[in-house]
């Protein structure tokens, strides 16, 4: 299984949003997750391993997360679905 496959079905979440705004992320052109460096895929990953209430106050409600490693990378998946900052 491909590094890009792996993480299309840990995308995969319990909510459609949280499946559209990862899946989203993951497969943009450009700004999206193959933009980041090592570090960054890094905390792609991480975020991946949050359980979906925390993705769901993140992602959808726009509360930052309390660790600063996440932060950038919640308002870039934000950005990539249009969603404000």
């Amino acid at each position: 299984m491909s590094e890009q496959s792996r993480l299309r079905w840990r995308c995969r979440r319990g909510t459609t949003e949280l499946d559209r705004l990862l899946t989203r992320f993951l497969e943009a052109d450009s700004g999206g997750y193959g933009a980041l460096d090592s570090d960054g895929r890094g905390c792609f990953e991480r975020l991946l391993s949050c359980e979906d209430d925390q993705l769901i106050d993140w992602l959808l409600n726009g509360q930052p997360p309390a660790e600063d490693s996440l932060v950038d990378l919640v308002q870039r998946i934000r950005a990539a679905s249009g969603l404000s900052a």
